[in-house]
């Protein structure tokens, strides 16, 4: 008998993921480097800090993200939390490509965000799913596809500063 259910997956309410990710990036800001994990430490993904600049502000705007490593390049959803709309940071990625990102025990580098379709995001989606067994649940709560996004070098330095 099949016990799979066809319930949309149960999330946290915004709120409290709103709280969250702002605790941990004050964390990053009191403590650097030390709050991220690589994804060898945490269940197949890993948390980096990426610095990109505000789409109408101009501004730097920094956020903490899980990611994933395919090669050398970090790989990340943008899924607003399972929420509705797109992240603002991809927002700011979208106007501005150029970013810097912070991997643990690693200095901040430069690098250009690069949205992936087609087979790239067949295979590297199949990546996390393996990581994240509810991935394919959470992302059909949302109306839009979840962008896939990587992270390539960037020897330009161009980019916001950490």
């Amino acid at each position: 008998m099949d016990t799979r259910t066809t319930e949309p997956p149960k999330l946290p309410p915004v709120w409290f993921k709103h709280l969250f990710w702002r605790g941990h990036r004050f964390a990053y800001r009191v403590l650097g480097a030390r709050v991220l994990w690589t994804p060898k430490s945490k269940r197949g993904w890993g948390a980096m800090h990426l610095a990109t600049v505000g789409r109408r502000s101009g501004e730097r705007r920094e956020v903490i993200l899980g990611y994933i490593e395919d090669d050398s390049s970090p790989v990340v959803l943008a899924m607003n939390g399972w929420d509705e709309g797109q992240p603002a940071w991809w927002l700011n990625l979208e106007a501005h490509p150029d970013a810097v990102i912070r991997l643990k025990g690693e200095p901040a580098r430069p690098v250009h965000a690069r949205r992936v379709e087609g087979d790239e995001r067949d295979r590297l989606w199949r990546r996390w799913a393996e990581i994240d067994e509810g991935l394919d649940a959470y992302a059909a709560s949302r109306s839009a596809d979840t962008p896939v996004v990587v992270f390539e070098p960037l020897e330009s330095p161009a980019a916001p500063t950490t």
